[in-house]
């Protein structure tokens, strides 16, 4: 049993880390394990969690297991989760729930936890002590080791823990089967050192460690040749990408340039950090024009106070200067943001000038939070002096301003034509698709499924304060 350590998972050495290329190893006996058996994954967070899920699937059937519709159906559950956020916890283990009772009817199916909650010493204690009927727990570091423990929960019939508290290497060359076939995710690096006073990740993902640029455009053109249209370079920060790299002088302003000169049609990266954005980046994305004008850039908190406590390095003027810097260079840029409400010590008065920066950036969209201590960072041990009637308030009020943004955001859209990524069929029905713009605005169309997988003109119909409706004026 390898168990999850606070202490270990915040060290930072000066250990180098490895890229390893030939680590992921399936023996031949391992590849009949799931014959005539289904699986189902639920996944929870962030994109980085859904391309792990990419690769978790691709092991699975690699074990020969096949998808199953519903987990009711499934001989193996196993959730991807995250830990950035308390709500997210409880929805984890009320899903464990669940699969406790379908356990209790079907013996032998299997029960496991991959992910960022996987990392964390609090939650496997937790297993440990009123979970002990679950068959597996698997770290963030070694998914690749997925069938080795499997396979060993099979065999053993007890709860396999294993979970890596490590700094981290880079695993190279493990298999991965794509939730797309016209748009792909692409990780560029793992890991975060920024250390936010309030976000677990530094702990869950280890450090920061950039994938070497020929492996990242060696996959985009692989991408290429199987027709996909659009790539999302992800990480915890991608904006550092390349500044862990001491041997060669290299940044996401080249990857980008790089990348672009693969003739992918669509480029987008998450998730920026303010700090790292530089003025070499803006230029890239504006001289390329199959680099997408869309930012999404965390402010967190409009407060200077909050933002210090919070551990985020840059104060509002230093984001508005940021902010309008991109919107002179780009104008036609879409920008949404990260804010969190209800931090400790946040007064009236710090709310206020959150509310002022969105009334300054008028952001095309926000996801907004009330926050959540996690256990073992600096703000979990702060006095949460603010009572939830309070937060909810102030969440309500910032939704409120949001919302109205966002939807006049959409409004200047409104009869113009804009090109559409149409991507499948909408959960509306009634031969509806569905597609993001190039500036990441969700739109509905009627058409035929011809369509799914072209870039298409679209007139923008109708506005709505999330989505868009529009008519299809041709397919390129």
């Amino acid at each position: 049993m390898k168990m999850p350590n606070l202490m270990e998972s915040k060290q930072r050495g000066k250990e180098k880390v490895k890229i390893i290329k030939d680590d992921f190893i399936i023996d031949n006996d391992l590849k009949k394990i799931g014959q005539d058996k289904k699986y189902y994954i639920k996944t929870y967070g962030c994109q980085m969690n859904m391309r792990d899920s990419e690769t978790l699937r691709a092991l699975l059937e690699m074990m020969s297991y096949t998808e199953a519709d519903n987990y009711e159906q499934a001989d193996i559950l196993l959730l991807n989760t995250c830990a950035i956020r308390e709500n997210v916890h409880n929805k984890v283990f009320g899903m464990l729930g669940r699969f406790k009772h379908l356990k209790e009817s079907r013996p032998n199916i299997v029960v496991g936890i991959a992910g960022c909650m996987s990392q964390e010493e609090v939650v496997v204690e937790k297993i440990l002590s009123k979970y002990k009927w679950m068959d597996f727990v698997i770290g963030t570091h070694n998914i690749h080791r997925l069938p080795q423990v499997l396979d060993e929960a099979l065999e053993k019939r007890g709860l396999k823990v294993e979970v890596w508290s490590k700094e981290g290497d880079i695993i190279e060359n493990v298999p991965i089967k794509r939730d797309s076939e016209y748009k792909a995710w692409v990780n560029i690096m793992y890991g975060c050192d920024k250390f936010c006073t309030y976000c677990i990740v530094p702990y869950t993902r280890g450090k920061q460690r950039s994938r070497m640029p020929e492996d990242i455009v060696k996959e985009v053109k692989e991408l290429v040749s199987d027709g996909y249209k659009e790539i999302t370079l992800l990480g915890q920060n991608v904006n550092a990408y390349g500044k862990d790299f001491d041997n060669i002088n290299y940044n996401m302003s080249n990857l980008l340039e790089d990348v672009s000169k693969t003739g992918i049609k669509r480029i987008r990266f998450v998730t920026s950090h303010p700090w790292d954005f530089t003025d070499d980046m803006i230029d890239v994305i504006k001289n390329n024009e199959n680099i997408m004008p869309y930012f999404h850039l965390p402010i967190q908190s409009g407060s200077d106070k909050i933002l210090k406590l919070m551990g985020r390095r840059y104060n509002k003027q230093d984001y508005l200067e940021l902010f309008n810097k991109i919107k002179q260079a780009i104008p036609n840029a879409s920008i949404t943001t990260d804010i969190i409400v209800g931090f400790p010590n946040e007064t009236e008065e710090d709310f206020e000038e959150t509310l002022d920066v969105v009334n300054k950036c008028k952001f095309d969209g926000a996801y907004t939070f009330i926050y959540s201590p996690r256990v073992g960072t600096p703000a979990a041990k702060m006095e949460d002096n603010i009572t939830l009637e309070e937060k909810e308030l102030r969440l309500q009020e910032l939704n409120k301003l949001v919302n109205k943004y966002s939807r006049l955001s959409n409004e200047k859209l409104l009869h113009q034509v804009v090109p559409v990524l149409i991507e499948g069929y909408s959960e509306k029905g009634n031969n509806t698709l569905m597609g993001y713009t190039d500036t990441f605005k969700l739109v509905n169309v009627i058409g035929d499924e011809k369509y799914i997988g072209k870039i298409v003109d679209v007139e923008i119909t109708e506005v709505k304060s999330w989505s868009l409706n529009g008519r299809i004026n041709d397919a390129d």
